[in-house]
């Protein structure tokens, strides 16, 4: 069972990128072997046309980013920081150790320009370098006050 959104992006799919379903009765007279409504258009085309109508772009890219990681910042890098998240428009990066972390944020502003010519559609606007820690019980950006885990050990 379809939905009515699904069934129109298919409808436009097949309206721009041919087939006999497309035609409209009586638009072509005769038989035009190599018409417009006849040569089907490019599988590229018509992925980028459906990845823009459903809104998966921007995830498509934001994944683009992770696999090409080691491409963008290099492999020295790659081997000591990696993307761990990405929300509200900022990047999140885990580093090993805090040195590293400490040289990502010196390079922070050509990375965040990298990132954004190379992957407009991610929409990275910021970049939050994480070093390495002791675990938190901090969940989230917002917390509230307190003693918090061990108000309930006794």
């Amino acid at each position: 069972m379809t939905t009515p959104e699904a069934r129109n992006v298919y409808q436009r799919l097949r309206t721009k990128f041919g087939g006999y379903r497309a035609r409209e009765k009586g638009a072509i007279s005769g038989s035009e072997p190599f018409g417009d409504l006849r040569d089907p258009g490019s599988m590229a085309d018509a992925f980028d046309e459906l990845t823009q109508s459903m809104g998966w772009a921007p995830s498509l890219a934001r994944a683009d980013l992770n696999e090409h990681w080691a491409d963008i910042v290099g492999d020295d890098v790659a081997a000591h920081a990696s993307p761990i998240g990405f929300h509200e428009g900022s990047l999140e990066i885990q580093c090993d150790s805090s040195a590293w972390a400490t040289q990502l944020k010196l390079m922070k502003k050509n990375l965040l320009q990298a990132l954004q010519e190379r992957f407009p559609q991610a929409g990275v606007s910021d970049i939050v370098v994480k070093a390495p820690g002791a675990p938190s019980w901090k969940h989230g950006s917002r917390s509230v006050p307190g003693r918090g885990p061990r108000d309930t050990y006794g």
